[in-house]
This record gives structure tokens, sequence and C-alpha cells, in this order.
């Protein structure tokens, strides 16, 4: 009974000093230190609040941490923090009084990043490496220490990333959690970081880094595995709006550094996605197998590989994307050899190409070699595209063309327009689209040709020949074609991309018929031959006249 009894005293006792120690030690008179060593360590001024201590726990808690931005920057917090918990052995502590720590833990912190034009970040200067470096070399003075910590985590942060000096809105990161350990400046190590993304979606990246780099914090290399879940594309920041670019993102890849080139390999997968910023989202998901270095002093994008599928339907994107300044400049080439448009057909509103209303490709093939070229928010699209063996179902072009179809000696009509081949040269910019050297054959009619614009509204403005065929046309577009040179009825397409209007250019066609004549009578090729009936016939429709029974 007497042992137990001693025993009870002793447990009472130990208690009564684990009590009463927090408040015989007093921790504030580490604060100085540890503001001290902070600040050495980031080369910024780091100033602390309250301390207090558990013993349990082993812990040192400090309230309202601040560290100080880099004044090129910012002369707001870099970091602001409620709370900050440093493990510390509590022997050293206790009987020597020295401060060794073994974890710490930043609770939720706000950390802004700050990115100039020329691509220097406001972290770069974090340790103050280059006067450290400096500093034994010219006055003597000793190295900076090496500085070790367990356990380094961040729980619940902020983080605010946004351009020095500009007044466009910030991306804001939440939920951000980081866990490093063995953290050290001068060694490789182990860290996962976790966020949630503007809008939706997370990230997740596992991997390593280190040692910090001696001149720029920024470049300190690294090697990690991503996934990022349902990124809302427009509000990440990573795409300027004025692209139009929307949708959400998944990717499941590596990025690395050596701190001078980076590189990113993986596959991205959009859905609901939107290219232009007339477009709607699309229904059909769309996949980026790409491999992607970046050049981080010259801040400039290669892509060395970028196959593009839809289904089935492949292209391939390379180039490359440089800043200039605030400015993304891009020059890129797009090339899809052969690709299905029953795959492209659900992707055209995507990229704000209207068909006419009810209407739908069906079957054959596309082909284009595209040059993306400009200022991300101003880009520019041009080069050749060809539709071969395709229809555009619930569209009848023959009765479009109206009084025009006549001219084959009867109405050509039915529900849908079977084409041979479509061809034309493209080019899209922020004031509309420019086709040139348009050529399309349908068989059952003939041959159109011809050149116009589509405004950014949509409104359609287009030239064109129709060379079509036997009856009336011939004659008709015969007699034409000598006294304008051209071979072919002209009309224009006015109205919108949705509801497209054919007009007979009838000034055109009854001048080219009357000089086409005239010609003849003159030169006297076409002596003893008079303008085919049927032409007049046809001329006599479109003005409004009777034909000839």
């Amino acid at each position: 009974m007497k042992i137990l009894k001693i025993v009870g005293i002793v447990v009472a006792i130990l208690l009564v000093i684990l009590i009463a120690l927090p408040f015989l030690i007093n921790v504030n008179s580490f604060r100085p230190k540890i503001e001290s060593e902070l600040s050495d360590a980031l080369g910024r001024q780091v100033t602390v609040g309250n301390l207090s201590l558990s013993l349990l726990s082993g812990n040192v808690k400090a309230e309202n941490i601040a560290v100080a931005d880099d004044p090129k920057f910012s002369k707001s917090p870099f970091v602001t923090a409620k709370s900050l918990k440093i493990g510390v052995e509590m022997m050293p502590l206790i009987f020597h009084k020295e401060l060794n720590i073994t974890g710490i833990t930043l609770a939720d912190p706000q950390i802004t990043l700050l990115k100039t034009p020329a691509g220097t970040w406001n972290f770069s200067s974090l340790g103050g490496a280059n006067k450290q470096k400096a500093a034994p070399e010219k006055s003597g003075g000793t190295p900076p220490q090496h500085i070790s910590v367990a356990k380094l985590n961040i729980e619940n942060g902020k983080l605010i990333v946004g351009k020095a000096n500009s007044t466009a809105k910030p991306t804001v990161y939440d939920k951000v959690t980081i866990e490093v350990t063995n953290f050290s400046l001068t060694a490789q190590f182990p860290f996962t970081m976790t966020a949630s993304l503007p809008g939706s979606g997370d990230i997740k990246i596992d991997g390593k880094a280190g040692p910090i780099s001696a001149d720029d914090a920024a470049k300190t290399p690294f090697e990690a595995a991503v996934k990022v879940n349902n990124m809302n594309i427009e509000a990440s920041g990573f795409v300027d709006k004025a692209t139009g670019i929307a949708g959400l993102a998944n990717f499941n890849g590596t990025l690395s550094s050596n701190g001078s080139q980076a590189k990113a390999v993986g596959l991205f997968t959009g859905s609901k996605m939107v290219f232009s910023p007339k477009g709607s989202p699309a229904p059909k998901n769309i996949t980026i197998k790409h491999t992607v270095s970046v050049d981080l002093d010259k801040q400039v994008m290669t892509i060395s590989q970028g196959d593009v599928g839809i289904g089935g339907a492949q292209a391939h994107l390379t180039g490359t994307i440089a800043s200039q300044g605030e400015a993304q400049i891009a020059n890129l080439k797009l090339n899809a050899p052969g690709m299905s448009v029953d795959e492209l057909e659900a992707m055209l509103p995507a990229f704000g190409v209207i068909l006419p209303s009810g209407s739908k490709l069906s079957g054959g093939t596309l082909s284009t070699e595209l040059s993306i070229v400009g200022p991300t928010d101003k880009l520019v699209v041009a080069g050749p595209v060809k539709l071969a063996n395709t229809k555009l179902a619930n569209f009848d072009l023959g009765s479009k063309l109206g009084a025009l179809s006549a001219f084959a000696g009867k109405a050509v009509s039915s529900p849908d327009t079977a084409i041979q081949t479509f061809s034309l040269d493209a080019r899209q910019s922020p004031a509309g689209t420019q086709a040139s050297n348009i050529n399309l054959t349908v068989p059952a009619l003939g041959v159109i040709t011809g050149a116009g614009t589509v405004s950014p509204a949509g409104a359609l403005a287009f030239k064109m020949l129709a060379n079509l065929h036997g009856g009336m046309a011939g004659g008709l577009t015969e007699v034409a074609a000598l006294g304008s040179g051209k071979n072919g009825i002209p009309f224009a397409i006015e109205g919108t991309t949705a509801n497209p209007k054919f007009i007979p250019d009838i000034t055109g066609i009854v001048g080219g018929v009357a000089q086409g004549a005239l010609g003849q009578a003159l030169s006297g090729a076409g002596a003893g031959k008079a303008v085919p009936p049927e032409a007049i016939d046809a001329l006599g429709g479109l003005l409004g006249g009777k034909k000839k029974k």
C-alpha cells in the first residue's frame, strides 16, 4: 500500500509540474529568436504574435503570422496566417532553453503569388540567397545555417495567383494543403499538395523538390505526378477569356523542371468544350495526348506532341506560344488529314460553326492544314479546308437556288444535298471569317464557285457562280460566259449561316447575256448562231416573264 501511495504522490507531482511549467517557461522570450531565424531563412521580414506552450503535445503555438513581400512587388504581406504550430524537443527546451524544431504547421494561411511580364515571381527572392551566398566571400561572415524540418505542413490555405501591378482579377485556389517531410534547403524532399480549383474541381500533386535554388526559388528543380479533376477552364485563369475557350478539364500526367527547362507529359480530357466566343458546349469529349516543354528563361512553350482526338478522328497540333510582355503569342500548326465527318459534326457548334437550321453533315472526310498565329486573345486561323464524299442532310440546295435550279431543264429537288467535294481557303480572325477559292461540286446540280465573308454576328456576304448541268443552263451559261469571261451564272448568298438566302444576280445575268450576244455579233464568232431559246426562257423566268411553250 505504501508503494502505491508513493507512486500516486510521484504522479501527482509530475502532473503539477506539467501544469506549472508552461507558466514557469516564458516562451515569448523566444519570439525574437524565432522571428530572427525565420527572417534570415526566408530573406523577408517575419513577424510573430503571442506564443504559447503545450507540454503534452510538444508544441509552441504562434498567433498572427505575417511574412513581408518582396518590396518590388507589393507592400502587402506575402503570407499571413492565423496561427503557426512549431513542434519542439521538450527536454532541450526545459533544461537548456534550446529551441530544436521537429515540425511546423501553418494554419489558414493566405499566400499571394505575383508574376511580372518578364516572368519573375515574387517568391523568386525567397531565402535572400544571393545576399547570404555572397556574405562569407565578401565579409568573412558565416554561411547560412542548414535548416531542416522533419514535417512541414500547410492546412486550409488560400492561394492567390495574379499579375504584378495589374488590375486584372487574380485566380484563387482554396483548401490548399501541403505536406512536406524532411524539408531542407540543401537537399531534395518529398511533398504532396492538394487544392480546390476556381469554379469547380480539384488538383493533387505528388512528387519531390529541391534543393532550393540559391539564385531563384522559382527555379527549384522538381518532379511530380499531377491529377486534375473537373477543372473549370474559364475560371482557372490559364486561358485568356477573350479566346472563348471554356469547358471542364481532366489531366493525368507528369510535370518536371531542372530549373531552366520544364516539361509536361500526359493526357488532357475535355468535356463540354467551347472553342469560340460564339460557340456552345460540345456533346463529345476531346482528348489531347501531349508533350510540352517550357524554356523558363525565354518564356517560350513548345508543343512537340499534341495528338488531338475526337472519337476516332485525329489531328496533330505543334508549335510554340511565347510570352511578350503581357501578351502570349502563338505560332501553331494543326494538321488534320482525313478526319471523319461523323465524329466532327457534333463538335461544329463548339467552334461557332452554325449549319443551316435543321441540317446536318453526314459521312465523308474533312482534311485541313491550319496555321494559328498571333496573340492568344486575337488569334488568326488560316488554311485550306476540304470536304469529300459527304452530304448535307435535310437541306435542299436545288430548291434554295430557286430559278437557277430550273436552268438545268427542270427543278432539281432532294431532301439532302450530296457533296462530292467542297474546298476553300479560310481565314478566321476577330473581324470575322473570309472564304476564298470556294469550289463546291454537287453531282445533281453542277459546280459552284466564289468567295465571301461571314461577319462575327454570322451575316453572310458571298458572290458566287453556278456552272449548272445541261438543259437551259447550258445555253445561258455559254452565252453569259462569252460576255463576262466567267463560266457560270452569278448569284449572291446573304442572310445568316442558320438561314442562308440565295439571290440571283439579275444584273449580272442580263449583262452577261447581252454582252455575250453583242460579242458574238461583232466578232462574227456567233454568226448564224442565235442565243439559245432555252436561255431566253430561263432569263424570262428570272425577270418574271412567261416562258414560251
